[in-house]
């Protein structure tokens, strides 16, 4: 049903057509939307993504496949950060695993890392 309240957009008020839960009239307006909040953010919080985004992206290039083994010193020189993961996960085997968002690794005693990708169910 076509509702006839005319909403408008967030950043420019033009009048917004289609769902009734949009709040911004294009792609730019969202853009400008979220670039202006983002500045709102702490230095801190901003540090901490980009270190999370850093050492997700070095996990994913270094673990194409999903599972992979390889030394240690392959995740520093790539510049991993192993301070900063966003959860952590112990198996049935009590194995640790650090997780950047959907990529995780655990560390073994021979210097060695298991690379592991987690399928994130999202609502």
């Amino acid at each position: 049903m076509l509702h006839t309240t005319t909403t408008q957009c967030l950043i420019c008020g033009s009048p917004i057509i289609g769902r009734r839960d949009k709040r911004f009239c294009t792609d730019s307006c969202r853009s400008i939307y979220h670039q202006e909040h983002k500045k709102l953010d702490p230095p801190a919080i901003k540090f901490i993504n980009s270190k999370l985004k850093k050492n997700r992206q070095i996990l994913v290039s270094l673990n194409p496949e999903g599972k992979r083994t390889l030394p240690r010193e392959s995740l520093s020189r790539a510049g991993f950060d192993f301070n900063y993961c966003t959860h952590r996960f112990v198996s049935r085997k009590g194995i640790q695993y650090n997780f950047c968002y959907d990529q995780g690794y655990a560390l073994f005693d021979d210097h060695m890392v298991l690379l592991v990708r987690q399928e994130i169910q999202v609502h």
